[in-house]
């Protein structure tokens, strides 16, 4: 089966700033970049006005160095660059003016319990990922395993996952910048295959780690437990059976799946309510249609041609997004992020989906990493390997063998869609009629959305 995908690696908006500090140190990374890699592979940098600058082209100055530094970020090669991350760090500290020194930094557990670590206030996710594993014992051959996760806790116990937090952040700089006691890092599994639970649970901190977050997820309902299910897992809970437990949950509804908070999406009709959940190689959408009517589908990754993910700004009138366009300098405006992707319905029959969510980055890296792990099956490689290089920071696009590269991210998506599919078309490396012929009906599952009519209806109270 081809798995022709669209790869999206990118800057969490709000997470580098590009302020004027940034700016004058930007254009020098610009020039050692374009030594190293040449003219070809780097991204032309925004041109400079000789003229004074309003305080309207400065912004505009600003936003056009982040979308470079987006644009850079996306290549392969640039992305993993020492060079470009290492600038980025610097960036992040310089933006929040946090100096280098030894601080103590909580990891959170799924359970609620938490790990301190003392690390310096420069270091990166896998430095951090290290010490927390050290800290609890675990293996170095599991902790590739594991990432850790920015996520919001609500005061009604709901957990929002902000993000993955990628190899070039520094958690410690990501957490406190927020200056809210609701966000905090949480160790979660970064995997998605459930036979990949066994490496974990042979480990009895792995087990200890997994049993932790599959109780949690029961109990937050992002896996579904009818009331027989429920007497088996507390009678195994009371037991201490914890891997009987883990095996009884991975036979759930939405085992080791990550489910999103309520967003909205055009499909089947434009301003659905749908709450998206990942997992199990698909994302899962639970419709609330206008007349009120829930339905629910899946979409397969692997018959998705390729997604990517949009920002604009969008004027904020009273508290609440304009319908009414507005110049952002004379309004305040928060930034409306998309994810977009194109999907094979039926034989030679694309469609665009869209899903309109503040979480659309953290989307768009679940499929990512689904793909990832999808590649590696598919070429007879180990997961075990694939995700120790995931913990060193050496996996690639590259090694994704059929990942297409992106248009330009992260731009103001046109309000027409047709634009966003003649970007799509620009992919020649990937052929609609090979997509065709290697995705045919009955590769289809009974689950998947086929036009309107294939929802399958849900009750009321799960959306």
């Amino acid at each position: 089966m081809s798995l022709s995908t669209l790869q999206y690696k990118a800057i969490p908006p709000g997470h580098v700033t590009v302020n004027t500090t940034v700016q004058s140190h930007s254009s020098w990374m610009f020039l050692q970049i374009k030594k190293e890699y040449g003219n070809n592979l780097v991204p032309a940098f925004p041109p400079k006005k000789i003229f004074t600058l309003t305080p309207t082209d400065v912004e505009q100055r600003r936003e056009q160095l982040e979308k470079y530094m987006q644009a850079v970020r996306q290549d392969p090669m640039l992305g993993a660059s020492e060079m470009f991350n290492s600038f980025l760090r610097k960036a992040q500290q310089e933006t929040q003016q946090i100096p280098t020194e030894e601080v103590p930094l909580e990891i959170y557990l799924s359970n609620g319990q938490t790990v301190e670590v003392n690390i310096l206030t420069s270091d990166q996710t896998e430095d951090v990922l290290e010490a927390v594993a050290s800290k609890l014992d675990l293996p170095d051959n599991l902790v590739g395993y594991f990432s850790l996760f920015l996520v919001r806790e609500g005061v009604d116990g709901g957990l929002t996952c902000v993000r993955k937090l990628q190899e070039f952040e520094l958690p410690y700089v990501s957490v406190t910048s927020l200056r809210s006691s609701e966000f905090h890092i949480i160790l979660r599994k970064s995997y998605w295959d459930t036979a990949y639970d066994s490496d974990v649970m042979d480990n009895r901190v792995g087990l200890n780690l997994l049993y932790a977050q599959t109780v949690s997820d029961i109990d937050r309902g992002w896996i579904l437990v009818n009331k027989d299910q429920h007497r088996q897992l507390k009678s195994l809970q009371e037991k201490g059976s914890k891997k009987e437990f883990i095996r009884l949950g991975q036979t759930l509804k939405y085992f080791g799946y990550i489910k999103f908070d309520p967003c909205v999406t055009d499909f089947p009709e434009k301003g659905c309510h749908v709450i998206v959940s990942a997992g199990n190689n698909e994302l899962n959408f639970q419709v609330k249609l206008p007349n009120e009517q829930i339905k629910e589908g899946s979409f397969k990754v692997t018959r998705m041609r390729c997604w990517r993910v949009t920002s604009s700004q969008v004027p904020v009138v009273n508290g609440s997004s304009s319908p009414t366009p507005a110049p952002c300098s004379s309004a305040k405006c928060e930034v409306k992020l998309e994810l977009a992707f194109e999907y094979l319905m039926s034989k030679d029959r694309l469609q665009w989906v869209t899903i309109t969510s503040p979480q659309a980055i953290m989307m768009s890296i679940c499929l990512q990493s689904m793909v990832d792990e999808l590649m590696v099956k598919k070429s007879g490689g180990s997961i075990k390997k694939m995700l120790r290089k995931r913990h060193n920071g050496s996996l690639h696009r590259s090694e994704s063998l059929q990942a297409v590269k992106s248009p330009p991210l992260l731009d103001s998506p046109d309000p027409n869609r047709d634009q966003i599919v003649k970007l799509s078309t620009k992919l020649s490396s990937v052929s609609l009629k090979g997509i065709s012929a290697s995705n045919s009906a009955n590769d289809i599952s009974g689950n998947d959305f086929h036009g309107n009519y294939a929802f399958e209806g849900i009750g009321d109270d799960d959306l």
